[in-house]
């Protein structure tokens, strides 16, 4: 069940924080950016897709099948680490930056709970689901 959360949150965290002004109806956006937006939520669902399969289909709980499970969950959202290090990218749209809400002085982006939450949920996941090694 937490791989299957992480697996879900993929596409529903990009379809709750992108579908809006901020992203697909962003009138500034050219269409090509909104093309890689639509391509990236896509492949959010594709890949919580396949992490489900590989957890609740058939030959499902196998050792393998949980640990391709566990990287297809955590694929989407480990892409954020290295796409703010492209040129020209940022975590938040300096006209959209009073949207992030501050916590404890911290002022929360997408990364944060990849970190805080969604990693600790995919350790606990295979750790939990993993079954003995196959003989």
């Amino acid at each position: 069940m937490l791989i299957s959360t992480v697996a879900i949150a993929g596409p529903a965290g990009a379809i709750a924080a992108d579908w809006n002004e901020t992203h697909v109806f962003n009138p500034t956006w050219s269409p090509h950016a909104k093309f890689h937006n639509g391509q990236t939520i896509t492949l959010g669902f594709e890949l919580a897709a396949v992490s489900l399969w590989q957890l609740w289909g058939p030959g499902a709980r196998s050792r393998a099948a949980v640990r391709w499970a566990t990287l297809f969950a955590g694929f989407y959202s480990a892409t954020q680490v290295p796409a703010i290090l492209f040129p020209g990218a940022a975590l938040v749209d300096p006209e959209f930056a009073d949207r992030l809400p501050v916590v404890a002085g911290v002022r929360l982006n997408q990364l944060i709970p990849v970190f805080v939450v969604l990693a600790p949920l995919l350790a606990a996941g295979y750790r939990l689901a993993r079954p003995p090694v196959e003989r």
